[in-house]
């Protein structure tokens, strides 16, 4: 065979090939799901929301207390033992802005209630009137709620087949107010000295207050329409710390601040 026949025969082979491989690439091209960067220009505008959350962890919370006697002398300080916090539903409502395809923000108000537990013990006598060489335990439990307001702001990441990661921080401010704190007084130690030994519980007065707080947040967003977005998110929250209760003879307790790492779901609906 000539040699220019072969180099002919070689051009029109590569030539074909090319074609079904240029074909094929086509074909997984019109296959594959649209990306683009964030939204459409449709999203820009107004949007109100609504989220449920719930607080699958909270932080290491190290509350303290101050317990006086009826003379005001202190019977024991210090980090209560067992302390356990609930671990509470949220909900919140929201206003916000979409001002272009990567960035929004949004005010939103949350609450959240929850309750608290734990012990004290003090190496004194639960009264000057208790049997010499007793101590004393308290075990005492109060309930709390929450509402906040939260600036918050977000960067929607690249747009994947309708779903939108995203990334965002916060700051507001929270009130917590604590309901009245109960404790139940029990002698201990020296046994015998207790037999017989009953003592009144107390009662201490909640405390409220107004507190710094901030927030993290990540998670995705679904297009279910044009106007309207499914959001499944993760958020950290922290709230600083503040008064729990106090009473009339000097005693006191505070928390640590409230920490919370929260699953959250909830809509985003574009009014105009």
């Amino acid at each position: 065979m000539k040699l220019a026949n072969v180099l002919l025969a070689t051009v029109v082979c590569l030539a074909a090939i090319g074609g079904h491989a240029h074909a094929s690439d086509e074909s997984l091209l019109a296959d594959a799901p649209e990306v683009s960067i964030a939204g459409d220009a449709s999203q820009v505008g107004w949007y109100v929301r609504g989220d449920l959350g719930y607080s699958a962890w909270i932080g290491n919370e190290s509350p303290s207390y101050s317990l006086n006697d009826g003379g005001g002398a202190l019977l024991a300080s210090g980090p209560f033992d067992n302390a356990r916090f609930s671990k509470p539903f949220s909900g919140g409502l929201g206003i916000g802005y979409q001002f272009t395809d990567l960035f929004r923000a949004d005010m939103t108000g949350d609450f959240y209630r929850g309750d608290f537990s734990g012990t004290a013990r003090s190496a004194q006598p639960c009264s000057p009137a208790a049997p010499a060489g007793t101590g004393c335990s308290y075990g005492g439990r109060a309930d709390f709620h929450a509402y906040g307001l939260m600036a918050n702001g977000y960067v929607d990441l690249a747009n994947l087949a309708g779903f939108t990661p995203y990334v965002g921080a916060g700051v507001g401010a929270t009130n917590v107010s604590w309901g009245a704190f109960g404790a139940s007084v029990t002698c201990v130690d020296g046994a015998s000295a207790c037999a017989g030994a009953t003592f009144a519980d107390e009662r201490f007065d909640g405390e409220s207050s107004w507190r710094f707080s901030y927030a993290l947040m990540a998670g995705v967003s679904y297009n279910v329409t044009d106007r309207v977005k499914v959001d499944i998110g993760y958020r950290f929250s922290d709230v600083a710390g503040g008064a729990m209760f106090k009473g009339a003879n000097g005693s006191g307790g505070s928390d640590a601040g409230l920490t919370r790492h929260e699953f959250r779901a909830g809509l985003r609906v574009t009014l105009w």
